[in-house]
């Protein structure tokens, strides 16, 4: 069982959608907390883009070891996350492809026994690697819609704003 079509394209391209989501934003817009108590669009960002180098860790886990079990990932009590809030939009979105582009090449190399390789998700239980990419761009998507809809939001109010 190789790596199916439909998931290395979501893995090759899927993330690309954010370029899309935010072209027409400022850094600042961006950066706003719109719902208090909620992400703003940078943290979303830099939530996926730091989640990255946590999936490539136990996806080696998984490759390397015997059905690795692995805690609950938390953005807060992550310092990696803490770190790249402070830097800019572009060195996050830098990082986000450059990353990604290693994951999707990685994956589509793997030999097929590599496929059925089983960690344990704190929440899903026992996932073979495939399971496992699977759910990371499931992951990711939600956090895509959750951007998008804040950047609806931001431009309506840019309208508004606009009219006023």
């Amino acid at each position: 069982m190789q790596i199916p079509s439909h998931i290395s394209t979501r893995l090759q391209y899927q993330h690309k959608t954010l370029v899309d989501l935010i072209d027409d934003l400022t850094e600042e817009q961006v950066r706003r907390q719109i719902v208090t108590g909620k992400w703003s669009i940078f943290e979303n960002i830099v939530h996926l883009q730091t989640y990255q180098h946590t999936f490539i860790k136990r996806v080696k886990q998984i490759l390397e070891g015997t059905n690795p079990a692995f805690e609950r990932y938390t953005a807060d009590t992550d310092p990696l996350f803490h770190d790249n809030c402070g830097k800019s939009i572009r060195e996050i979105m830098h990082d986000m492809l450059t990353t990604r582009k290693e994951i999707a090449s990685g994956m589509v190399a793997l030999p097929e026994t590599d496929f059925v390789k089983k960690g344990i998700h704190p929440a899903l239980g026992e996932m073979t690697l495939l399971q496992w990419i699977n759910f990371f761009l499931l992951h990711e998507a939600h956090h895509l819609f959750a951007i998008l809809k804040l950047s609806g939001q931001l431009k309506k109010e840019a309208g508004s704003n606009q009219a006023s």
